[in-house]
């Protein structure tokens, strides 16, 4: 074991903000800096990152088990990048070189023994185990900060663990080892005429197990939208044994097992693999941008695409504001993407019923640009216009967020769902009490816009998104503590109005404060029992989800 050369196998990333290490901003994304600096009045000089160097990380509390030493860091590089998620208030941390809790150490367990192995230890030594796939996290959901009463914390990283080890094309599934990324097991499986077509905002960062343990959001506007819709089985390492799942399309027997793993956020063991549904790539696309001069004329409309049966891929309508801060209007009217695609046959018909229903209501588009879109099928036509541009800074935001961090900007969203008949009261009710809280934490009005980013028949998902300055000196710590004030408030918001404190960011630490509102107690317990039963010394990822039962070896 070297202790000066990190042990993960991928690409340096920034352990103070998003992506790779190596990445840049380009001249547009710094202008888009540096005009919000302005609007908060903010002065604008390009921050410097924080570096390792500015780090003090005290000694590993617990040695590494001698037979699994090899596969164990201690390197400041892996236990600063292991330490949180990529949350507003993850990144804030850093960027204040504050003491940051880290893991004693990041473990990289090479196949599914070691990983048996190495929970075995964490039992007998009392060591808290952070599952970790991309660190992609939110809602911090994999933060090394545990309790007194732990020896020591270690991050268990899957990156090893990343391959297509099976491929059904009968049945079209494949099974996937839990610590693949999504570029990874894309490129494994195209060779296959498949895809498994799952694609997060954090698709490059993140794993396919996080997505399952998180029950994450992916490409699909309707229908398949959660990571859920293509689990066939699932394999969970857990400190008292590995459960493993039938592979079967369908089940009525009893409570679903998979039902258990998906969402656990790591608090019952570690996935290490699954098989999943997979499909053949798309061949036809077709895709169009639609204004709407008022906004609830929009509302109405997406309502109805929802419950048509036309199961679009894509149909996120934006508020005024959010096209403002996408780069896709000026904020003078709202704007829908839809789009439609399958592997099977032409969307003409599907896309001119849409596009009638959008007529009804009032939306304004450019005829000629579907029929491009429609016409160059598996090009990239479906990527210009507005819809491209949205795409494009929907991918690019994490990036550019990170030095408005540093400049003591918030920037920070939140998500829920709701039903049609409640979502006018939602939306109106949660950006008032939202804008409040703003107002109460930094003394000053902020930019407060929102989303659909997923539809059902039922209703919306909408996704807000929050730019404030933290504080009338633009700092960093001053920024923070108004988050903090701010979070909570969006959590009482997001349930006082009747929606769930979260459709696809997952609970974690954050928004434990809504779902003990949101989930019965009853059903709290009977999850704390059933971890009682997988994990039983309550090593796996304390703190999130729920408060286990009292350890048994605890006097």
């Amino acid at each position: 074991m070297n202790p000066h050369a990190t042990l993960s196998r991928r690409a340096a990333r920034r352990f103070w903000g998003w992506g790779q290490a190596d990445a840049q901003l380009s001249a547009g994304e710094l202008a888009t800096i540096r005009a919000m600096a302005q609007q908060f009045e903010v002065p604008f000089t390009e921050p410097a990152p924080p570096q390792l160097e500015e780090f003090t990380l005290n000694a590993p509390r617990v040695a590494a088990p001698a037979a699994l030493a090899e596969m164990f860091s201690a390197t400041a590089l892996d236990r600063l990048n292991h330490a949180s998620g990529k949350s507003y208030a993850d990144l804030a941390r850093m960027w204040l070189r504050a003491s940051v809790a880290v893991p004693d150490w990041v473990a990289y367990p090479d196949d599914e023994q070691a990983v048996i192995d190495i929970l075995d230890w964490a039992q007998s030594a009392r060591v808290a185990v952070v599952p970790y796939g991309g660190g992609s996290s939110v809602c911090g959901g994999v933060q090394a900060s545990v309790d007194a009463g732990y020896a020591g914390v270690v991050s268990l990283d899957m990156e090893r663990l990343n391959r297509v080890l099976e491929v059904d094309p009968t049945s079209r599934a494949a099974c996937i080892q839990a610590g693949a990324l999504g570029p990874e097991l894309q490129s494994q499986l195209k060779p296959h005429g498949l895809s498994l077509r799952h694609f997060p905002q954090s698709f490059e960062f993140s794993t396919l197990g996080g997505w399952i343990v998180t029950r994450a959001g992916g490409h699909y506007a309707t229908q398949a939208t959660h990571i859920d819709d293509f689990v066939e089985s699932t394999r969970m390492v857990t400190p008292a044994g590995v459960l493993q799942t039938r592979r079967l399309p369908g089940s009525g027997a009893g409570p679903a097992p998979d039902r258990l793993v998906l969402g656990s956020e790591g608090i019952l063991g570690v996935l290490t693999q699954a098989w999943v549904r997979v499909q053949a790539p798309m061949r036809f696309r077709a895709s169009a941008s639609v204004q709407f001069d008022e906004y609830f004329a929009g509302v109405r409309c997406v309502r109805a695409l929802a419950q048509s049966g036309l199961n679009p891929a894509n149909c996120r309508l934006l508020d005024p504001l959010e096209t403002l801060f996408s780069g896709v209007g000026d904020g003078s009217c709202a704007m829908l993407v839809l789009g439609f695609e399958s592997d099977d046959h032409p969307l003409q018909a599907w896309m001119e019923r849409a596009l009638e229903l959008v007529r009804d209501h009032g939306g304004r588009f450019d005829a000629q640009a579907v029929t491009r879109s429609m016409a160059a099928q598996n090009g990239d036509a479906h990527r210009s216009g507005a819809a491209g541009a949205w795409r494009e800074a929907f991918l690019r935001m994490p990036y550019w967020r990170d030095p408005a961090v540093g400049l003591g900007l918030i920037m920070d969203t939140f998500e829920s769902a709701v039903t049609w008949d409640r979502f006018e009261a939602f939306y109106r009710g949660v950006k008032a009490d939202v804008a409040t809280a703003i107002a109460r934490a930094t003394g000053q009005e902020a930019l407060l816009s929102c989303r659909m980013t997923h539809l059902y028949p039922d209703g919306p998902a909408p996704y807000f998104t929050i730019a404030a300055r933290g504080s009338q000196r633009g700092s960093v710590a001053d920024a923070l503590a108004a988050w903090h004030d701010i979070k909570h408030a969006a959590n009482a918001a997001v349930i006082d109005h009747g929606g769930t404190i979260t459709h696809h960011h997952a609970v974690g630490r954050d928004h434990r404060s809504g779902y003990e509102r949101e989930v019965p107690a009853l059903y709290r317990q009977m999850l704390a029992s059933a971890k009682r039963v997988a994990d039983p010394h309550a090593i796996m990822n304390p703190g999130v989800l729920i408060d286990p039962l009292p350890d048994p070896l605890t006097p």
